[in-house]
């Protein structure tokens, strides 16, 4: 599985040499805040470093494996995402030299479990407030749907000179990142993602045996994008409900992103009978596709570029995000003219407190998206205990009368924020944060001893675990 001279693991699945070098000022370390990706990738190959983990300590501090970079992991604590994550890790692919990092927010529950994206990133902070935030909300996800697996996220970060779309670079990065999964020795178990695809999920689970979302020729459960769409129109029917506004028949629909989810959600919604379908897509060949696909049904399909957000102004009945986060900010909310925001993307609000806040006054119902969109991880986080046709332990979440399926969680978050007179984020992290509290029955602590054990192994001499 690799050796010391790989850079990525050697046998024993231990660390290979950690990022090395002198202390530098917190001013570096602003600037490599301030750097892309691959600089940041680069300047550390270039100074004999290729990774370092950030373990967050009984105390509360975030320790750096490495002293030389403990301002980094200062300024990492200091982001407005950090919410006390166990864990970073990072490192450099020996051979693509693409950045790779894993984040793990809790592990009480067991492993931590999340996908793997890859994605372009402009500098080093905001690959790392995407991890953080990401990882948050997968382990919030987690507790909410009942499934005993802790919060995490694997990050690549979108090489500029890649030749992301050549399937032999892919495959070398692939296997590289999977070599990676397999040096953390379990805490952290990867899965797909945005811009990760099932055959590139193959290739990871060539290098290590902790992945999910593997092809279904090898067992798994392949894609999980119709599974995620099924479960964001449960939320739906659930929100619609609770403000006396009937079923999705002869609703407006206004959607944001059409993808592989969004595709799916459009069939979905069409069996339940909306009136319309209004979606703006960024990539011109989808928007053909859908158009093909739709071409007798009330589906009208706009090409929109990037960061376009006039989709969100459109007067409808069920606004649904299924691009990227952080699209229902200060200024987009004011224009907003839903009764009821649920779509499939992960991080919609650009500021959890006030942006919930914001659509709160202004009487728009938010159904936070780690309630909605779990169904992602139900399909394939446990993989490993084999599957079933028509799978009860996964079909049970679509089921209205079973007490942890969606539809009765946003149920009862919406009770608790009305009762509670708070925002329904506040109220869905209020029962989130309590379910993650719960240890995993069997395995206890174990995923944390191995983030520690791994510390261990490479924290300077003299200096203590945690």
């Amino acid at each position: 599985m690799g050796t010391e001279g790989d850079g990525i693991c050697r046998p024993a699945g231990g660390w290979a040499a950690p990022f090395r070098g002198e202390r530098d000022g917190g001013g570096r370390m602003s600037r490599l805040m301030e750097q892309t990706p691959d600089e940041v990738a680069a300047e550390q190959l270039a100074a004999g470093r290729s990774r370092v983990c950030f373990v967050r300590e009984e105390s509360g501090a975030l320790r750096a494996s490495d002293p030389a970079l403990q301002e980094l992991g200062d300024a990492i604590a200091r982001l407005p995402d950090y919410a006390e994550h166990e864990a970073i890790f990072l490192a450099v692919g020996p051979e693509t030299r693409a950045l790779f990092g894993a984040f793990i927010h809790r592990t009480t529950r067991g492993q931590a479990q999340g996908g793997l994206r890859h994605w372009p990133y402009p500098d080093l902070a905001a690959y790392l407030r995407d991890g953080l935030r990401l990882a948050t909300g997968m382990g919030r996800k987690c507790a909410l749907a009942g499934l005993w697996w802790g919060g995490g996220k694997g990050i690549i970060a979108h090489q500029s000179a890649g030749a992301w779309r050549d399937t032999t670079y892919r495959r070398q990065l692939y296997a590289e990142y999977g070599r990676f999964v397999t040096s953390l020795r379990g805490c952290y178990v990867t899965a797909e993602d945005a811009g990760t695809t099932p055959a590139d999920m193959a290739e990871i689970h060539q290098q290590t045996r902790f992945a999910t979302c593997l092809p279904p020729e090898v067992g798994g459960s392949g894609n999980p994008s119709d599974m995620t769409a099924a479960g964001v129109v449960c939320a739906m029917r659930a929100a619609l409900a609770f403000i006396g506004a009937g079923t999705l028949a002869d609703k407006r629909i206004a959607m944001q992103g059409a993808g592989n989810v969004g595709s799916f959600m459009i069939e979905r919604l069409l069996a339940e009978g909306v009136a319309g379908i209004l979606v703006t897509e960024t990539s011109p060949d989808q928007r053909d596709i859908l158009l093909d696909r739709f071409a007798d049904a009330p589906v009208v399909v706009k090409t929109a570029t990037a960061g376009d957000p006039s989709i969100l102004s459109e007067p409808c009945d069920v606004l649904v995000p299924n691009a990227l986060g952080g699209i229902l900010n200060e200024k987009t909310i004011p224009g907003i003219q839903a009764r009821v925001i649920c779509g499939a993307a992960n991080n919609q609000l650009a500021d959890e407190t006030r942006d919930a806040e914001g659509l709160s006054t202004r009487g728009i119902l938010f159904v936070p998206d780690f309630v909605a969109n779990r169904m992602g991880i139900v399909a394939c986080s446990n993989e490993h205990a084999g599957s079933l046709p028509n799978d009860p332990l996964v079909l049970r979440h679509l089921d209205r009368e079973w007490t942890d399926s969606i539809h009765q969680v946003t149920e009862r978050i919406l009770a608790r924020a009305r009762d509670e007179g708070v925002t329904t984020v506040t109220a869905a992290r209020a029962l989130a944060d309590d379910r993650a509290a719960e240890p995993h029955p069997i395995w206890g602590a174990r995923a944390r001893q191995i983030i520690d054990s791994l510390y261990a192994e490479h924290r300077p001499r003299g200096v203590p675990v945690r």
